[in-house]
């Protein structure tokens, strides 16, 4: 059974960090490209952003230069570190993965998107003003 499990959210100030983690499991985890989403209520789903399995990375320009990725394939694990956090970005945060390419990675607006697998029930990060 495939699995996802995010880990990592809470409840902070703006301007603060959090680092989430995503456990995959029942998958090869080296061979599938991986990803971040966010959703707040009545929100459309958000890709934050990408990694791939050739360590290439994308990020949204709003979280651009704030948000790191990264993936640490022995431990079948995926990280998204953000840092300056603001309170519009209080949202329940879910990973992905997929063998597919990253272009199907941003197709569509709904959570979970609809051309990937593997999907996360998310993790809540909630960030006070």
């Amino acid at each position: 059974e495939v699995q996802l499990v995010e880990s990592g959210g809470g409840s902070l100030q703006a301007g603060g960090s959090l680092r989430l983690s995503c456990t995959g499991s029942g998958f090869t985890f080296e061979d599938a490209n991986m990803g971040w989403y966010r959703q707040a209520p009545g929100n459309e789903c958000e890709l934050v952003s990408t990694a791939s399995v050739d360590g290439t990375t994308y990020y949204s320009d709003s979280v651009k230069g704030r948000f790191t990725i990264s993936r640490d394939n022995a431990k079948n694990t995926m990280y998204l570190q953000m840092n300056s956090l603001k309170p519009e970005e209080t949202a329940v945060y879910h990973c992905a993965a997929d063998r597919a390419p990253l272009l199907e990675f941003g197709f569509g607006k709904t959570c979970p998107p609809p051309r990937l697998n593997y999907w996360g029930q998310g993790t809540q990060v909630t960030v006070g003003s």
